[in-house]
Parts: C-alpha cells; structure tokens; sequence
C-alpha cells in the first residue's frame, strides 16, 4: 500500500491563532436592534447597501438574523437604500485610441475656426466695426460689438 506523507509547514511560517472579532453590539451593549435605528443599522451594511457577513461583523447567528431582519423592515419601511446607484467610468483601451484621433480630428477644426475667426475680425474690422479690445462698446451678454450706441448723448 501507499504510504501517506505528512506535510509540515515550513519553518518560520507558523500560523498564528485568529483573533475573533466582538460585534458592535457586544461592545455598544445592544440588547433589542430596532429597525428605526438607522445609524446602527448603517454600521452593518456596506458602501452598495448590502448587509455585511457574520465572519466581517462578527455577530453571532442570533445577531446576525435580528440585524439582517431589521435592515430588511427598515428598506421596506424607505428608512434604508435598497442599493445604492454607483456611477463609475471605465476606460477601455479601443475606445481611448479612438478618443485620440477625434482629438486629432477636433484640433483640425479648431485651427479652421480659428481661422475663420481672423477672417472675420479682419472683415469687421475693414468695415468700420471697432473691436472691444480696442475700445469700441461691448454688449453684455452677446459679447458683440454695438456701433452707434455712444452717440446718441
């Protein structure tokens, strides 16, 4: 027959003896988890809004059912979030190169507008039209120069 072998942990490597967790109602000495108190029953739910395990609390089993059945009247009740709406943006790799060269296509139309921009300075400019930089008056919310406004005084 076979023989079994034992395996040994390799020296240095000794467990160590896993702390218990004591719940937050043993320490806050908790006799009657009501559902109307919310800040408590917030401590055993996570960021997303969904109840914490026995082994990351460290209630007992009878804890753990009064708080999972509180929480559960309390969401009914629209004390509690059932979920919590997470909005996250991802990146994927194919839509930032594809990103990149709408980028590349967007500065070809800015240079464009630009110009185009010069181009009509230059014509108002030629027509007699003064420009706020220069002095002339300025509408306030369009931002485009009003001829005539000032010579009416």
């Amino acid at each position: 027959m076979a023989q079994r072998r034992e395996k040994k942990a390799p020296p240095g490597k000794e467990r160590r003896p896993i702390k218990k967790k004591t719940s937050i109602l043993i320490t806050e000495s908790v006799d009657w988890i009501d559902y109307k108190d919310v800040n408590l029953l917030r401590r055993f739910m996570s960021e997303r809004a969904k109840i914490r395990a026995r082994r990351v609390t460290g209630n007992t089993q009878q804890q753990q059912v009064a708080v999972a059945r509180a929480i559960r009247i309390a969401r009914e009740m629209a004390l509690l979030p059932y979920s919590v709406r997470q909005v996250t943006q991802r990146s994927k790799g194919r839509r930032d190169r594809d990103r990149d060269r709408e980028r590349g296509d967007r500065d070809g139309e800015l240079r464009d507008l630009a110009a185009d921009e010069t181009e009509a300075t230059d014509e108002l400019e030629a027509a007699g039209v003064e420009d706020a930089a220069t002095g002339g008056d300025v509408g306030e919310e369009t931002g485009v120069a009003l001829v005539g406004e000032g010579d009416e005084e």
